[in-house]
């Protein structure tokens, strides 16, 4: 009898803590559906998911010279296609689930079967809808996404399948290196901090080619542009939040200095994207913007010393 008070005693305690353990971890802000997926700091060169084989894209874009990068038109959503001079590939973001097709077209009509880089800028379905389908049709050398504490079905269903295939992620926030090979860089350089307002969490990044720069702000609004502490100057802008008159501030405009602004928005959207008042700023500061409610997808390449819209 008083060895089975005792081992009812040693149960109960241990189910008490493991509450205990899930309630400390909720007020932390952290998810226990984070334990099933390896989520680092600093990416590990001995991670499963990020080891890759030479020739994966059989350099599809090798000695080229040339930085590619393609908005894709997928309605009201984001994706961005990016071919990189080295012969490796960056994907931002995937549009909605309904708007996969155009984002593997895009892939799989320039050659690539692996993506070196896979960027999810912040959990909101008109980024990330797509990325179960981009997941299970690549392999995939490294995946960066901001920490949240978002509970959407999407965002739910996302992780799992990314705990499905062993893989890991690298936290999207300022300082975070992509990429970097002498005149090639890619740096995220927000969040800085935690918001409220998801679009803030934003992963925004800043990719350059030489004499060259390209700014990614996802859905990043006006908190978030003026907590940018990088250098924010660029040829191109992909501009935040769809043109949206919660993102694009007059001082972050001209802090860009940008040549070309390119908003991903879909014909006709409930929201109003893009307000005529952001259009009419970058504009008036310089910038030539395309539109792919207008133009379908707008792709604009590099070669390290100018850039320029193609097609």
């Amino acid at each position: 009898m008083k060895y089975k008070r005792l081992s009812i005693l040693l149960i109960t305690i241990a189910g008490l803590a493991t509450i205990l353990l899930v309630c400390l971890l909720i007020l932390k802000g952290q998810s226990p559906f984070w334990d099933n997926t390896v989520y680092s700091e600093k990416y590990s060169e001995n991670s499963d998911s990020s080891s890759k084989s030479d020739g994966d894209n059989d350099k599809v874009g090798e000695d080229n010279g040339l930085l590619v990068s393609h908005y894709i038109d997928v309605g009201q959503g984001d994706s961005v296609f990016i071919e990189l001079p080295n012969g490796e590939c960056m994907l931002i973001d995937a549009g909605e689930d309904r708007d996969a097709k155009a984002v593997l077209d895009c892939i799989d009509g320039l050659g690539y079967t692996y993506i070196d880089y896979l960027v999810v800028t912040h959990p909101h379905a008109d980024h990330i809808g797509g990325m179960e389908t981009v997941l299970n049709t690549y392999e995939i050398g490294q995946m960066f996404m901001p920490k949240t504490d978002c509970d959407t079905k999407t965002y739910e269903s996302l992780l799992e399948t990314v705990a499905d295939k062993d893989m890991s992620i690298t936290q999207a926030k300022a300082g975070v290196s992509i990429l970097d090979e002498g005149n090639l860089t890619a740096t995220i350089i927000s969040p800085r901090y935690e918001y409220a307002d998801m679009n803030n969490m934003s992963a925004v990044i800043m990719l350059s080619y030489a004499e060259t720069s390209f700014l990614y702000m996802g859905d990043a609004e006006t908190d978030a542009e003026y907590d940018i502490e990088y250098d924010v100057s660029c040829d191109v802008v992909k501009v935040g939040h769809h043109g949206s008159e919660t993102s694009s501030s007059k001082k972050f405009i001209k802090r860009t200095g940008a040549d070309y602004a390119i908003i991903s928005v879909g014909e006709g959207n409930e929201y109003g994207h893009p307000s005529n008042d952001v259009i009419k700023l970058w504009e008036k500061h310089g910038a030539k913007v395309y539109r792919t409610d207008k133009c379908g997808t707008v792709t604009v390449q590099s070669d390290g010393n100018k850039v320029e819209i193609r097609g």
